[in-house]
């Protein structure tokens, strides 16, 4: 991936590549819209070369202007095409004039009430927002929207699915669920999260040709990680490296009823590479994990001094898979905070964290899932998605450390504030013990050396790759036990 292809921008920055091109010669904006919709119309050819008959629903600003010029090259290729015209037509430049050119060359704008012809389409474009829309989708557009999601055909949505907010990947109601997505000039940082995850599709960039001298001086707000990150990452070892030498991870956690938990973090961490992996757990859990994983080095223990040996050999502890809010694990977590060593906090641990009855001493990389990053940020789950980049950055703040926003594009953010976002990843990842897996990979690469902002990116990158693969047998049935099995393969390419 180029950097262009890694890079996501704000509404607002976009804006102003758009500005900065606009002035450049052979770049004006009718010139950029011409672009964009004949980038649209090649794509579809490509992507549904079958295709004979297409729907294009166009909304009254620019995007609907795009829109009307693919209709345009879509009608003189010899295809059939419904152009559908929801509300009025553009009438500002340049999508006036593309909106003149279609009817001069004998295209006809059909009404909303012609929304029943999508059925009869073999793709239908959508070309109703552009990326100004923040706001639920309101009378007939919303009626279209809901047309488009009825017709059972393929959704080919031009810049974003209309109804999505762009900046922050949130849906505030309607929304096309797109079958496939091309963005124009740059990502915007709301294709990649949440609820886009859901209704973009296949996402493509065309970059319309822009120069670089149209994106200086704009910063991206954010990027997206890429499988090469890895080797990056994690180069071969010396040939006489040994496991002193590839870090210490303690698992603590596996509270009565919870020993699973800690014991896929503790295999985990073991499959990513830590060289040792302790488990802390309630002794009735030694058995059964030792017999799972005769690698891990398992100790029972029923108070707070049985943890004090395997802290101190520790270079990294992943507290809370299976931990509970049990004095037993309250006292555990204590201790284990009060040693100042690197931790990776999760689950219960991030509860008790939220709830001031824990307070790391050291550097901490967190965790959560919306759930878990509502009650550290004292909110509530709706205003975790409507803004998960506002969300991990407030998280990351908590003291300058690192933060893991789960989800749907898990956002990764440092004590300053830079956001990285995991385009990988899959719905039957939406299971049990997956996070427990996360956090075991995670405290391995901080415990091989890898620092820990490095260590959360590369973790929910592993994470999310090795999900990807162990789904290739289906998604629906996927457990976290598949995941890890998989994790040599992704960190041996």
């Amino acid at each position: 991936m180029t950097d262009l292809q890694q890079a996501l921008y704000r509404v607002d920055a976009v804006r102003r590549i758009e500005a900065q091109a606009m002035v450049l010669p052979g770049h004006d904006a009718a010139s950029l819209m011409q672009r964009a919709g004949a980038a649209a119309f090649a794509f579809l050819r490509t992507r549904w070369p079958r295709a004979r008959r297409i729907a294009v629903v166009c909304g009254g600003g620019n995007n609907g202007g795009d829109g009307y010029v693919l209709a345009t090259l879509a009608r003189a290729a010899g295809l059939a095409v419904d152009l559908i015209q929801i509300g009025a037509a553009p009438t500002r430049s340049p999508a006036a004039q593309v909106v003149e050119r279609w009817h001069a060359a004998g295209g006809v704008s059909r009404a909303g009430e012609a929304l029943a012809a999508l059925a009869e389409a073999d793709v239908v474009v959508d070309a109703l927002f552009g990326i100004g829309l923040d706001r639920a989708p309101q009378g007939t557009m919303h009626e279209a929207i809901e047309a488009m999601n009825r017709c059972g055909r393929a959704l080919f949505a031009l810049d974003l699915p209309s109804g999505l907010d762009a900046d922050t990947g949130h849906a505030p109601g309607a929304c096309v669920r797109a079958t496939s997505t091309l963005s124009f000039i740059a990502w915007k940082r709301g294709l990649w999260t949440g609820v886009a995850a859901a209704v973009c599709g296949e996402r493509q960039l065309a970059l319309l040709d822009l120069p670089e001298s149209a994106f200086a001086g704009i910063a991206h707000d954010a990027r997206l990680l890429a499988p090469p990150a890895l080797s990056q990452a994690l180069p071969p070892r010396p040939r006489d490296a040994h496991k002193g030498q590839t870090g210490y991870v303690l698992v603590v956690g596996g509270d009565f009823g919870l020993g699973g938990a800690v014991l896929i973090a503790g295999m985990a961490a073991a499959r990513a590479g830590a060289g040792l992996v302790g488990v802390a757990t309630r002794p009735e859990h030694v058995a059964a994990a030792l017999a799972r994983q005769p690698e891990l080095m398992v100790r029972g223990v029923v108070t707070a001094n049985d943890l004090d040996a395997a802290i101190d050999r520790a270079d990294v502890i992943a507290l809370g898979p299976g931990l509970g809010q049990s004095d037993w694990s309250q006292t555990l977590a204590q201790r284990a905070c009060a040693s100042a060593k690197p931790m990776v906090l999760d689950a219960d641990a991030l509860n008790l964290l939220a709830a001031g009855r824990i307070a790391p001493r050291g550097d901490c990389i967190l965790t959560p899932h919306p759930g878990e990053a509502a009650r550290l940020l004292g909110t509530d789950v709706a205003t975790i998605a409507r803004d998960r980049f506002a969300a991990v950055r407030a998280l990351s703040g908590r003291d300058r450390t690192v933060a893991v926003l789960k989800g749907a594009g898990s956002l990764v953010a440092d004590g300053d504030g830079e956001v990285t976002v995991c385009p990988f990843g899959n719905p039957g990842m939406a299971s049990g013990g997956m996070g427990d897996a996360l956090t075991g990979i995670v405290a391995a690469f901080w415990a091989q050396g890898l620092s820990a902002i490095e260590a959360a990116r590369i973790g929910v990158l592993a994470h999310a790759l090795a999900g990807d693969r162990a789904a290739r047998a289906g998604e629906r049935g996927l457990l976290a036990s598949d995941l890890i099995a998989e994790l040599r393969s992704v960190l041996n390419p």
